[in-house]
């Protein structure tokens, strides 16, 4: 029974080569593919969120631009059934880049053309929604 929710925000950012930056990320035995962000934490706002997640993971200290997709259906959380998930996404720029303090949990980032991107590249139903509307975009 779903009895509480879960707030991520998540940030598009692409290169000058239009290449888009996403996360390879392993959590309790399974690897999975998303785009770069994380929760939202108690006292915090989406935007603040989105700049802490992103200097914390990649060390880019960014820009929050414009709005891209907000979910509009119901997820439950794959490693947490009692979660509705609710995620945000926006276009990000890089302002510099800061190296970042490693640990073993860390995730590897990398960059992966745009004209390239599939929806199978990601494991979880919000990002393939998201992958498949930069997808629809491109064309």
């Amino acid at each position: 029974m779903i009895s509480q929710f879960n707030i991520r925000v998540y940030g598009l950012l692409v290169d000058s080569g239009n290449r888009i930056l996403l996360c390879k990320e392993r959590y309790r035995q399974m690897e999975f593919v998303k785009f770069p962000g994380g929760g939202l934490e108690f006292g915090e706002g989406l935007i603040d969120c989105l700049k802490r997640e992103f200097m914390e993971e990649t060390g880019y200290d960014v820009e929050v631009g414009e709005h891209f997709y907000t979910t509009d259906f119901f997820q439950s959380s794959v490693f947490d059934g009692t979660q509705q998930l609710i995620s945000v996404y926006y276009y990000v720029k890089a302002n510099g880049f800061i190296i970042p303090q490693k640990s073993t949990d860390m995730p590897e980032f990398f960059w992966k053309n745009i004209d390239e991107l599939t929806v199978d590249d990601f494991a979880f139903p919000i990002d393939k929604k998201v992958a498949s509307k930069i997808i629809e975009g491109r064309t």
